[in-house]
C-alpha cells in the first residue's frame, strides 16, 4: 500500500502533525489508510483538503466550527453539482439546480456573517483610534 506518511504531509501542507491527527479525530479530515505497520498513509486529496482547510481558516477567518460547516456544505455542493450534470436535460435537472443554489446561499451567509463581525471589530478599532488620537491632541494643547 503506497501513500504518503504524516510527516510528508505536514511538510506539504503547512500543519503540524498533531494538528493533522486533531483534524481527524474531530471528522474534519477524513481518516487514512493505514499500512500493515499501523502507519496512516495519507494520499494527495487528503494534503489538498489540508490546504483548503489552511486557506479557508487564514484567509476567511473560520473558527473550527465555521470550517466544519462551510467544509460541509462545499462537500454537499459538489455532490449536488455531480447530480445535476448527471440529469442535465431532463425534468429533474430544474430540482438539482436548486438545491446548488440553496447550498450556495448558505455558504454565502456564513461569508456574510463573517463579514460583519470583521466590519464590526474595524469599526470598534477606528473609534478606539480616534479616541486616542483626540486625547493626544488634547495633551499637546494643555501644554
Amino acid at each position: 500500500m503506497t501513500g504518503l506518511k504524516i510527516d510528508e504531509v505536514a511538510k506539504q501542507s503547512g500543519l503540524t502533525k498533531r494538528t493533522i491527527r486533531y483534524y481527524e479525530q474531530i471528522g474534519l479530515l477524513s481518516s487514512p489508510p493505514r499500512s500493515e505497520g499501523g502507519f496512516r498513509l495519507y494520499s494527495e486529496d487528503h494534503v489538498n483538503f489540508l490546504k483548503k482547510i489552511t486557506n479557508a481558516k487564514e484567509v476567511m477567518g473560520f473558527s473550527l466550527a465555521e470550517l466544519q460547516e462551510f467544509i460541509k456544505l462545499s462537500d454537499m455542493l459538489e455532490l449536488q453539482r455531480h447530480d445535476y450534470r448527471k440529469v442535465k436535460g431532463t425534468e429533474l435537472q430544474k430540482e438539482k439546480l436548486e438545491k446548488v443554489f440553496h447550498t450556495v446561499e448558505e455558504q454565502l451567509k456564513l461569508l456574510e456573517q463573517k463579514k460583519k463581525n470583521i466590519l464590526k471589530v474595524e469599526s470598534d478599532l477606528v473609534s478606539l483610534r480616534d479616541r486616542a488620537q483626540a486625547a493626544l491632541i488634547r495633551f499637546e494643547e494643555e501644554k
